[in-house]
């Protein structure tokens, strides 16, 4: 059979299902030969054993590259924007005179500003590329942080606490969009989570980096909790510098890979993609993810990851506090729920990226979780309440990579991803702001408010939103495996199928 009777011109639609569905995948198939035909083949002749070998010693030499990075990316990022509790058991309210709620106004504009920013951060990604985009973020934002050092006032710090979320909203959507571009959709999950852990560690020592420098107070005639702010500062500074030559665009230019390295890479990605990927920057696409129902769905389950995460790593120290330890006892408690957490989260990840159980891993974090501040809620003794925070923290952090996971594999094309990843997680982390304001003084040691809606939002939004979107996915693949017939020669043009993505009648929904 020759290339020409695979095109979508001369493929038909009559015959029996199973023969529709081999003409769909020789479909599928003609689409893939086209892309990979511009790229010669550096394996061709080798066996299937050396080319799984060669496969799995790139893989490993592209995640050496870029895991570890990207990973301390995202610790930076999670030290600087909730170091600001650290900085108030330091005084920082005291120095500066703020009252009443001026402290939770302090952690609700940060949230403000990053959730409205991080809708278009992807787009502008795309269009400044990766490189330039990720060492101009840290940089501001590693600026931001060290100048906070130097505020003297309330007002001051509150504009600072802005910015700096308007500069960090690009990083985590960017990083998974980066990560798909890079790797098979079946591979993103245990990276994501790998990377997403990097903030359960910063979690376990933070407040021991804290309390070391702020040994620092009266230097310089500063108080400690300025010098928190300069010295992470500064090395979120040194470490956009170095960023510009740890951070490549794209697998076809990076020069830590060989020219064949660079050809691998991409056809992989090819061979990996159900059809074509929207590489073109055009409105049309991104008005295909505003339409889609998809984006929504997933936009309420990321609510219900986001109020519990920013909820317990913004007030960790303060409920193990009100269970009544101090001092480094309550900082060393913190640490042990977040270990657990990030190892949990990089199991589940390698877990789903194997079965492709989305869903089900989103089922099973939720669970934890509710189960978790159930504990907290409903019991006043601290141990049951110590292994509440356990259980919550392993239901809440690996169900954010999986969920972003399960985005990016239900998206086709780069830029409609990339699109749906920002607003996913744009409204997402716009409820730090409901996170910032649930755990109130007034209702120490319980904090009812607080940990009912943390375990609301999991209930509701995470493990409902997860339940529909799983039946809803579930659905809509039997219908296009029912609508067959039809799905080949849907008067679509070609460069509309390339608009039509993952809506295209032959892409398949990972469950």
């Amino acid at each position: 059979m020759s290339a020409a009777d695979l095109s979508p011109q001369r493929v038909r639609t009559s015959g029996s299902v199973e023969e529709i569905k081999i003409k769909e995948t020789e479909h599928i198939e003609y689409e893939r030969n086209e892309l990979l035909t511009r790229l010669t083949d550096p394996d061709e002749g080798k066996s299937e054993e050396e080319k799984q070998e060669i496969d799995r010693k790139l893989m490993w030499k592209v995640d050496l590259w870029l895991v570890p990075w990207l990973s301390l990316l995202y610790l930076l990022s999670f030290l600087d924007r909730t170091n600001i509790g650290n900085a108030r058991l330091a005084h920082i309210e005291a120095d500066l005179g703020m009252k009443g709620n001026n402290y939770n106004m302090i952690l609700t504009i940060f949230f403000i500003s990053y959730a409205v920013a991080e809708p278009v951060t992807n787009a502008l990604l795309k269009r400044l590329t990766p490189r330039i985009f990720f060492t101009s973020i840290i940089l501001i934002w590693g600026i931001i942080m060290t100048l906070m050092g130097l505020t003297t006032s309330y007002r001051g710090l509150l504009a600072a606490r802005f910015f700096l979320g308007a500069a960090e909203a690009g990083l985590f959507p960017g990083v998974n969009y980066y990560l798909s571009c890079w790797y098979k959709s079946s591979e993103i999950g245990v990276r994501s989570a790998i990377f997403l852990s990097a903030a359960a560690i910063a979690g376990s020592f933070g407040g021991l980096l804290a309390a070391a420098i702020t040994k620092m107070d009266g230097i310089g005639g500063k108080p400690g909790w300025a010098w928190i702010f300069i010295i992470e500062g500064l090395a979120t500074v040194l470490v956009a510098v170095l960023c510009w030559w740890m951070v490549f665009d794209w697998p076809d230019t990076a020069k830590f890979l060989t020219p064949e390295e660079r050809i691998r890479v991409q056809r992989r990605l090819i061979l990996d993609r159900q059809g074509y990927t929207a590489d073109d920057f055009n409105k049309r696409y991104i008005y295909e993810a505003l339409k889609d129902w998809k984006t929504y769905g997933y936009t309420w389950i990321f609510i219900g990851c986001t109020i519990p995460l920013y909820a317990f790593s913004l007030f960790l120290p303060t409920i193990i506090a009100a269970m009544g330890h101090s001092g480094t006892r309550a900082q060393l408690l913190t640490v042990p729920p977040y270990v657990c957490a990030a190892v949990l989260t990089v199991l589940i990840g390698f877990f789903a990226d194997k079965m492709k159980w989305r869903g089900y891993c989103n089922l099973a974090a939720a669970t934890l979780g509710i189960v978790g501040f159930a504990l907290l809620l409903g019991s006043s003794r601290p141990n049951i309440q110590y292994a509440g925070t356990f259980l919550g923290a392993m239901g809440i952090y690996p169900a954010i990579p999986n969920t972003l996971s399960w985005v990016s594999n239900n998206t086709e094309g780069s830029l409609k991803r990339a699109i749906v990843l920002g607003i996913v997680v744009g409204f997402g982390n716009l409820n730090g702001i409901v996170s910032s304001n649930i755990y109130l003084p007034a209702q120490k040691p319980r904090y009812p408010t607080g940990h009912g809606v943390v375990l609301a939002s999991q209930i509701f939004f995470l493990l409902g939103g997860s339940v529909f979107m799983h039946f809803a996915l579930r659905a809509e693949n039997s219908r296009r495996h029912r609508n067959m017939g039809n799905s080949v020669e849907s008067g679509l043009t070609e460069e509309e199928k390339r608009i039509k993505g993952d809506k295209r009648p032959d892409f398949v929904y990972t469950l």
